[in-house]
């Protein structure tokens, strides 16, 4: 192998090895304790009505990848998670507790799954983002319920919503985030 070869080799396990890494973190410390304070203390949940989903938002650390950009300026997939504490929840009042375990700022849109999509199967826009339209609502305002600017990394965000029965995408979407694999499967039942 050539000198350039194997340093593409060195720094594409570096890359895997962070990725791994930050999952396995976000796996072990379950993003929010229990007591819904975000891993920092930074700020924390009140007692949340309905069944809760606990939701960490997680990335490999994008400041120091180009701003999740490629060498080549392509948005790099697969690099970022939505990871939900539950799949399946039953019909009514549910509110999601976000924390935001990467190095970007991140929020959590839930959206109606169309019959016969898969998540993951989006559209993305010119602009890096998928339609929002039909959306039931988002965290996305750090140590805040709601819509806002983002959740900051390491800060806790929420939002309480009636679901009816059926299949929904938990996404974050800001640019370019749903294409490097921000989103989650959620069945309503």
């Amino acid at each position: 192998m050539t000198r350039t070869k194997l340093i593409g080799a060195a720094v594409i396990v570096v890359v895997l090895l962070a990725g791994a890494s930050t999952v396995a973190v976000a796996a072990v410390t379950g993003g929010v304790s229990s007591t819904g304070t975000a891993p920092n203390g930074q700020c924390s949940a009140p007692a949340l009505p309905g069944t809760v989903v606990n939701v960490d938002l997680v990335d490999m650390g994008g400041g120091t990848m180009m701003g999740g950009r490629t060498m080549m300026g392509g948005w790099t997939g697969g690099m970022m998670r939505v990871l939900a504490s539950r799949a399946q929840v039953p019909a009514g009042t549910v509110s999601f507790r976000v924390v935001n375990t990467g190095s970007l700022v991140h929020e959590l849109v839930v959206l109606p799954l169309p019959s016969g999509q898969r998540v993951g199967e989006r559209a993305v826009g010119s602009d890096g983002r998928v339609d929002e339209a039909g959306s039931l609502g988002e965290a996305s305002k750090t140590c805040g319920a709601g819509a806002g600017d983002g959740i900051n990394p390491g800060a806790i965000g929420w939002v309480t919503l009636q679901l009816a029965p059926g299949d929904y995408e938990l996404v974050c979407n800001l640019p370019g985030h749903y294409a490097a694999g921000m989103y989650a499967f959620l069945a309503v039942r």
